[in-house]
C-alpha cells in the first residue's frame, strides 16, 4: 500500500490563519469529489474558523482520563478505520496525554500515512526543534512542545501561511484571535512587533532551506548537473596561503551585494600529498569565514579544478572565487593551473581570478611531487618510452664504432631510471625490454640481427632488463608508499576537521552527513534505524519496512541498507547508507568514524530531548517544593498569631482591659491581612504562570491609584510619602493590579529602609510612558543580582527565613509586565534601590498631547 502524502501549513506564530487555511484546502478537495474528513481541529472559539467545518464530517476524539481530569486526543484508529482520501489533523506538536499509544500528535499522523491516507496539518515555526533555543531567546517563552525538523522535511509540500507583525497585531486587536481579556496581555509580551518579525523571518528562513532541499532533490533525480541562479552562493578556494584572507573578504564583499546570499569557503584535500596547506593559515581563514556568517567545507579530491566544480555545482553556487596563481612564469609554461583549468570547466558559473601580493612568488612550503604517480606523469613515462629510446638509438647509432658496449648499455640503462622516475614500473619495464632489442639490434654483433654470439654481451643485456625492473619496481614502491601517507594525512586532516565540528557544538545528525556528502563527494548520505518491531527478523537488508529514515542530506534517500552503494553497519539498529559511487576501502576507514560520531550525536540529542521532557517535571517539582515550604512556615506564622489572639480573647478567666482587649483584636486583624496577602500573592502566580490571570486594563489616574495603595500599607504607611504631580496622563493599566504593585513595592522599600527614612514615591512621564520611582536608603542591591530578586522564593539577603515567602518583587514584576508595562530595578543616587515602574500612557492622552 502506498504512503499518503503530507502536507503542511506553517505559520510564524499563533493567529496567521494556519488552521484556517487548512480547512479551506479541505472544502477545496471535497468540492473536487474527494473524501475529506478531519480528524482533529481547534477552532480556539475563532467563528470564522468555526464556520468552515459546518460542512465537513468529523471524527469523534478518544477520550481520555488523566489524574480524574477528563481529556480528548485525535482517535487515530478511528481515523484509519473510517479511510477517507484525506485527514485534516490540527497541531503538528502536540503532545498527548500521558496514556496515549504515542508521545506525539506528529506519531499519530505517521500512522495515518502510513495506513495510505494524506494528511493536511498544521505548525509553529516555534515547535520546530532546531529552532527552540532561539525561539525562547527572543520571545522569553520556552516552548514545551516540539516536533524533529526532520518530520516537516519530509512533508511532500510545506507551506508558508505569512502575515505581517502589524496585521496579526490587529487582528489580536480586534478579537479575531484571543479572549478580549487577554489581548492587551499577549500585545504586551509575546506578540509584541519585534518578536513577530524575528518569527517571521526564522519561518521565512526555515522554508527557503526546505525549497532548496527540494531544489537539489529535483536536480539529483533529473541529473541536472547545470547551476540555476535561484540563489546567491558565493564558493571561495583556500589553499592554506598567505593569500586566503584577502580572498575570503573579497567573496564576502561579492555576497554581500545581494541581500541573502550565501558565502562558501572550500578547501580540497589532495589525495597525493600536494595539497601545501599551512594547518595554521587554515584554521585562521575558518574562522574569519564563520565571523564573516559562512560556512567551511572541505572535501577530498585529485583533481582541484573537478572538486571546486563538483562542490559548486552540488551547493548549486554561482559564482567561484579564487587566487591568481602563486606559481612562478616557468611552471605555468609547463601547465596552465588550477585557476585555468577551473575558468575553462565553469560552464554557467562566474569565476573571478583575485590578484593578491602572493601572486608568483612560488607555492613555498609545497610537498615535493617525486613520490607520487599521477595520470600525467605515467603518460609522460610511455611517451618517454615510445619515442625516446628510438630517439636515443639514432643519437648513438653515428658513435657505434667509437663507444662500446657496456657504455651503450649505461647510457641506455640511465633512459630506463629515468622512466622509472617519471612514469613508475610498467612504462620503465616497457622501456627496458625495449632498449634491450634495440641495443641488440643496432648495438650487438652482429648488428642488424637478433643473434647474439658473445657470451658475456647476452649476460650484459639480461642484467641490464634485472636492473632496469629492480629500479622501476623500487621506484613505484616508494610512489605508492608516498601516495598512502598523503592519504594517511588527508584522512588525519578530515578527522581533525571532524573533531573541530564536534568542539564547536556543530554535530547535530545533519551537519554530519552534510559533511560526509561533502567530504565523499556522495549523492546521498542517510542514517537509518531499524524499526523497534523488525528487530526479532534475522535478515531484513533489503526490506525497506524494516527501517527508519533519522536524518537524510542530499538526493533521494536510501530505504534500506541493501540498496546503498556503501553501507557501514554502526550496530544492531543503526546503519549509515550513502548512494553515488563506491568507496575504497581507505576511504571506508574515515567514513566508519564519521558513522561512529554520527551515531554519538544522534544518542546526544536523544538525551537532550529526555531533559527538555524532564525539565518541566523539575521546575514543578521545585514549585511545589517551594510551595510547601511557604505553606510550612509563612502561612503557618499568622494563623498562629491570629489564633493566638482570638483564643486569648475567648478565654473568660481573664478579664482584659479595653488597651489589652484592642491590641489583640489588632494583632489578630494585621494577621490576618498579611495572609490575605500572602495567598492572594500565591494565587496570583500560579495563575501568571499558567496564563490565566484576567485583566482588565482601561485609562486611570495615579492620583487616584496612589492614595488607595498608600492606605493599604496599614502601620507601614508612616513610612512613605509621595510627590505625584496632578497634571500626569491617563495610563492604561488595571486599577486593582496596579494598586497591588505599587503596595508590594513601597511595603518592600519601607522593610529594607533604615530607621528614620522614608520611602519616597514620585512619578514623571517620558515619552509616552509614565514612569513611577519608589526610592528608599536601604541596603541596595549589587547590579548583578537585580534580576535574581524577581525569581519567586527568593529573599535576597534574607538568612531568618522569617520575612514571606519571595514573592512580592516576582509577582510585582509579572502583573506589570501583563499590563504592558516594565519593572527594572536602579541604584539611588547616595545609595539604596530605586524600583522605576514604567505605564504606557493611554491612547486618549496621547491624543490630547499631539499637536494640532
Amino acid at each position: 500500500m502506498p504512503r499518503g502524502r503530507l502536507r503542511i501549513y506553517l505559520g510564524a506564530a499563533p493567529g496567521v490563519g494556519k488552521t484556517y487555511a487548512m480547512l479551506a484546502e479541505g472544502r477545496r478537495r471535497r468540492e473536487r469529489g474527494q473524501d475529506v474528513v478531519v480528524g482533529l481541529v481547534e477552532t480556539h472559539d475563532r467563528p470564522r474558523t468555526a464556520e468552515l467545518l459546518d460542512d465537513l464530517e468529523v471524527i469523534p476524539r478518544k477520550v481520555l482520563f488523566h489524574r480524574g481530569t477528563r481529556f480528548t486526543e485525535l482517535d487515530a484508529d478511528a481515523v484509519i478505520a473510517r479511510r477517507p482520501r484525506i485527514a485534516l489533523v490540527d497541531e503538528l506538536a502536540h503532545t498527548n496525554v500521558p496514556g496515549s499509544r504515542n508521545a506525539k500528535r506528529w506519531q499519530d499522523i505517521e500512522e495515518i500515512l502510513d495506513a495510505g491516507i494524506d494528511v493536511v496539518s498544521t505548525v509553529n515555526v516555534q515547535h520546530l526543534e532546531s529552532v527552540n533555543d532561539v525561539v525562547q531567546a527572543i520571545t522569553g517563552v520556552p516552548q514545551r512542545e516540539t516536533v524533529p525538523d526532520e518530520v516537516v522535511r519530509r512533508a511532500d509540500q510545506v507551506e508558508l501561511v505569512d502575515m505581517a507583525p502589524e496585521a496579526l497585531r490587529r487582528r489580536m486587536a480586534h478579537g479575531n484571535v484571543y479572549a478580549p481579556e487577554k489581548v492587551d496581555a499577549a500585545l504586551a509580551n509575546y506578540f509584541r512587533v519585534g518578536n513577530l518579525t524575528a518569527l517571521r523571518e526564522l519561518a521565512l528562513l526555515w522554508v527557503a532551506g526546505k525549497v532548496d532541499e527540494q531544489l537539489d532533490r529535483y536536480r539529483a533525480e533529473h541529473g541536472i548537473e547545470g547551476t540555476w541562479e535561484a540563489r546567491e552562493r558565493v564558493v571561495v578556494a583556500l589553499t592554506g596561503g598567505p593569500e586566503g584572507e584577502t580572498l575570503i573578504r573579497r567573496a564576502a564583499r561579492v555576497a554581500a551585494r545581494t541581500k541573502g546570499a550565501d558565502l562558501l569557503a572550500l578547501h580540497v584535500v589532495r589525495g597525493d600529498g600536494l595539497t601545501g596547506a599551512d594547518p595554521a593559515g587554515l584554521a585562521r581563514q575558518r574562522t574569519l569565514v564563520e565571523d564573516l556568517g559562512g560556512t567551511y567545507h572541505q572535501v577530498v579530491g585529485d583533481d582541484v579544478p573537478r572538486a571546486l566544480l563538483d562542490f559548486a555545482r552540488g551547493v548549486n553556487a554561482t559564482q567561484l572565487v579564487l587566487g591568481a596563481s602563486r606559481r612562478g612564469r616557468f611552471a605555468q609554461i609547463l601547465s596552465r593551473g588550477v585557476g585555468v583549468e577551473t575558468t575553462a570547466r565553469s560552464g554557467s558559473i562566474d569565476v573571478h581570478m583575485i590578484p593578491h601580493a602572493e601572486v608568483k612568488k612560488g607555492r613555498r612550503g609545497r610537498a615535493r611531487s617525486d613520490g607520487a604517480l599521477t595520470r600525467t606523469r605515467r603518460l609522460i613515462g610511455w611517451a618517454i618510452t615510445i619515442a625516446g629510446m628510438p630517439a636515443l638509438t639514432a643519437v648513438l647509432v653515428p658513435f657505434r664504432d667509437r663507444l662500446a658496449l657496456p657504455s651503450e648499455i649505461l647510457l641506455f640503462l640511465t633512459a630506463v631510471v629515468g622512466v622509472a622516475l617519471v612514469g613508475g614500473m610498467w612504462p620503465a619495464i616497457t622501456a627496458a625490454v625495449l632498449g634491450s632489442l634495440l641495443l641488440n639490434y643496432f648495438f650487438t654483433p652482429p648488428v642488424h640481427t637478433l643473434t647474439i654470439h658473445a657470451l658475456e654481451n647476452l649476460f650484459a643485456l639480461i642484467v641490464f632488463v634485472l636492473v632496469a625492473a629492480a629500479v622501476s619496481a623500487i621506484v613505484d614502491l616508494a610512489a605508492r608508499r608516498t601516495r598512502e601517507a598523503a592519504r594517511a594525512g588527508a584522512e588525519a586532516e578530515i578527522l581533525a576537521t571532524m573533531a573541530g565540528h564536534v568542539l564547536r557544538g556543530e554535530a547535530a545528525v545533519p551537519s554530519l552527513l552534510a559533511r560526509i556528502r561533502e567530504t565523499f563527494g556522495l549523492e546521498s548520505v542517510t542514517l537509518l534505524e531499524r524499526r523497534p518491531e523488525a528487530r526479532q527478523v534475522p535478515d531484513d537488508q533489503g526490506d525497506p519496512e524494516a527501517w527508519r529514515i533519522v536524518a537524510t542530506t542530499g538526493g533521494p534517500p536510501c530505504t534500506c541498507p541493501a540498496v546503498a552503494d556503501t553501507d557501514v553497519v554502526i550496530d544492531d539498529d543503526l546503519s549509515l547508507v550513502a548512494s553515488g559511487r563506491l568507496l575504497q576501502a581507505a576511504d571506508r576507514r574515515v567514513l566508519e568514524a564519521f558513522a561512529a560520531e554520527t551515531a554519538v550525536a544522534l544518542r546526544q540529542e536523544r538525551l537532550r530531548e529526555e531533559a527538555e521532557r524532564a525539565r518541566p517535571l523539575a521546575e514543578a517539582d521545585r514549585m511545589r517544593t517551594a510551595l510547601l515550604a511557604a505553606v510550612s512556615h509563612d502561612l503557618r506564622s499568622p494563623l498562629a498569631s491570629a489564633r493566638a489572639a482570638v483564643e486569648s480573647l475567648r478565654n473568660t478567666e481573664i478579664d482584659w482591659s479595653p488597651e489589652d482587649r484592642e491590641e489583640l483584636l489588632a494583632t489578630a486583624d494585621e494577621s490576618l491581612i498579611r495572609l490575605d496577602r500572602l495567598v492572594a500573592n500565591l494565587l496570583d502566580m500560579s495563575r501568571l504562570q499558567a496564563g490565566v490571570l484576567g485583566l482588565t486594563l482601561r485609562p486611570v489616574g495615579l492620583e487616584e491609584i496612589v492614595p488607595r495603595a498608600v492606605d493599604d500599607l496599614g502601620p507601614l504607611r508612616d513610612g512613605v510619602e509621595g510627590d505625584i504631580p496632578v497634571e500626569l496622563p491617563e495610563i492604561v493599566a488595571d486599577p486593582a493590579l496596579l494598586e497591588r504593585v505599587l503596595v508590594n513595592l513601597m511595603a518592600n522599600a519601607v522593610r529594607y529602609n533604615p530607621p528614620g527614612e522614608k520611602t519616597l514615591i514620585t512619578a514623571g512621564l517620558h515619552d509616552d510612558h509614565v514612569e513611577i520611582r519608589v526610592v528608599d536608603r536601604g541596603p541596595g542591591i549589587p547590579p548583578e543580582a537585580y534580576e535574581r530578586v524577581f525569581m519567586p522564593f527568593q529573599r535576597l539577603g534574607d538568612r531568618d527565613n522569617h520575612t514571606g515567602v519571595g514573592l512580592g518583587l516576582a509577582l510585582s514584576r509579572g502583573l506589570t509586565e501583563a499590563m504592558g508595562g516594565t519593572l527594572t530595578p536602579e541604584e539611588t543616587p547616595g545609595g539604596g534601590l530605586t524600583m522605576i515602574l514604567r505605564m504606557p500612557v493611554s491612547s486618549r492622552a496621547r491624543a490630547v498631547r499631539a499637536p494640532s
